[in-house]
């Protein structure tokens, strides 16, 4: 009998161990769910950024494995086929034409930078204006003051003949311009300064103040 009673106790120990066992898996189960709840995060619009994240991450992955499948089956293809030679020469003379095309391209460029510059033709100049000294005495004509030095000493008598009237034309000349320069200037505002001096030319070969026409008029006035 009581070797009965110690067995039945022993079966009756061990339910209830793991009656208890099961009780503190439970318990353990619930305090779990408990602490999980309780860091939570009930945040819905950072549940649903963590969302969007988490599909573009997939989206991601996807498509660099797609990729990479891609890429594989192309490499396996290329190493499927066989290259035949004429293609492969092909290929090769290609090369050596765009390789030559970079290499005159560079030497034109290098020809380009090396050349020197082209200076810009000069403007071109104003006419010359008509010799101030020009004068016609007889059919002689006189175009620089030597020259008319020469006329004017052949068509005046040794009596009438100017010691030194090259300075006597170039004072009266100037004195000529100063006075008229600027008036010539102020009727015509338009003019360029150039042109404005052919005007003073024009007017200085017929004025009386220059001393080529007065040697001109006091040869014209001698009785024949």
């Amino acid at each position: 009998m009581p070797k009965k009673f110690d067995g039945e106790n022993s079966k009756a120990a061990v339910a209830k161990a793991r009656k208890t066992a099961a009780k503190d898996a439970e318990k353990t189960k619930k305090e779990q769910e408990a602490e999980n709840e309780y860091w939570r995060d009930d945040d819905k619009t950072a549940q649903k950024k963590n969302q969007r994240k988490e599909e573009k991450e997939k989206k991601k992955t996807e498509q660099l494995a797609k990729k990479a499948a891609l890429k594989t089956l192309e490499e396996q293809e290329l190493e499927s086929i066989k290259v035949e030679p004429k293609q492969q020469s092909s290929k090769i003379t290609r090369l050596q034409i765009q390789a030559e095309t970079e290499k005159r391209e560079a030497a034109a460029r290098a020809a380009t930078s090396a050349a020197p510059k082209v200076v810009p033709a000069a403007k071109e100049e104003e006419p010359i204006p008509e010799n101030v000294n020009r004068l016609v005495v007889e059919g002689d004509e006189a175009r620089t003051v030597d020259e008319a030095i020469k006329v004017l000493r052949l068509s005046d008598s040794p009596a009438d003949v100017d010691r030194h009237p090259e300075k006597r034309i170039k004072a009266a000349y100037a004195a000529f311009e100063e006075k008229r320069l600027a008036q010539l200037r102020n009727q015509n505002p338009n003019m360029r300064l150039s042109q404005i001096k052919q005007m003073l030319h024009r007017e200085w070969l017929k004025s009386p103040e220059n001393p080529l026409n007065a040697s001109t008029a006091k040869y014209n006035a001698k009785p024949a």
